[in-house]
């Protein structure tokens, strides 16, 4: 892998005491998911980078993958027709001993903010039910930009209009959207209403958006 040469310094954007308890909040979650389950797992990962965008599962043969705050349940897994897929984190580490190491996919210990890969390095760049998870919206989309390249993808779903949250302390609405450009340009769209299960379980709904409170946000963008 050309990782790119460069120290991944502290984020002043975040707090680091708020962003400390982020941290531990959501590898709490993960504990605890792990002592109820067992095995971290979900069959279901290849309908949410396909399906769900229009996207047929041969799109990825041959391509670099990077997905954003990936967790420790293998959401690569089943791209295994993917040169090269790659999980970011910043609790890699951490998810070490919740079992990752048994997975076949890679692990990138990382904040979005500081992507360690060189410029235009990956032909697919996704964020599933992450971008509300980041410590810097902005900063987050424009590492996103420069390390997807020309004519590449980035893929989007994401809660929007909620409350702020411990673990996701954004509350942006549908035109976040609009932080992707110009690198970007979004060329699938929709909006649906929050249902059980959060993201997932709204995109399987398939509820059209009414216009107020939370949604959901599913964007496919390609990089100009």
């Amino acid at each position: 892998m050309r990782i790119r040469q460069m120290a991944i310094a502290t984020i002043q954007c975040f707090p680091p005491l708020s962003r400390a308890l982020k941290h531990s909040k959501e590898l709490q979650f993960w504990e605890s998911r792990k002592a109820a389950e067992g095995t971290l797992v979900f069959d279901q990962y290849e309908y949410f980078y396909t399906a769900a965008f229009g996207i047929e599962r041969d799109f990825y043969s041959g391509k670099r993958i990077l997905d954003i705050g990936c967790g420790p349940r293998g959401s690569l897994e089943w791209a295994d027709i993917a040169s090269e897929r790659i999980g970011l984190d910043p609790l890699v580490p951490n998810y070490k001993k919740l079992g990752i190491d048994r997975h076949k996919m890679s692990y990138c210990a990382a904040p979005s903010e500081r992507i360690p890969y060189a410029d235009g390095y990956f032909d697919v760049v996704t964020s599933i039910n992450s971008l509300d998870h980041v410590d810097d919206v902005d900063k987050t989309a424009k590492e996103i930009g420069r390390v997807t390249k020309a004519g590449g993808v980035f893929l989007l779903a994401v809660e929007v209009n909620h409350q702020k949250r411990i673990c996701e302390p954004h509350d942006f609405g549908f035109s976040v959207v609009q932080k992707f450009g110009p690198e970007f340009t979004v060329t699938w769209e929709k909006h649906f209403e929050i249902a059980p299960g959060g993201v997932g379980g709204s995109i399987g709904a398939g509820s059209p958006y009414s216009g107020s409170g939370p949604g959901c946000l599913v964007a496919v963008f390609h990089r100009n």
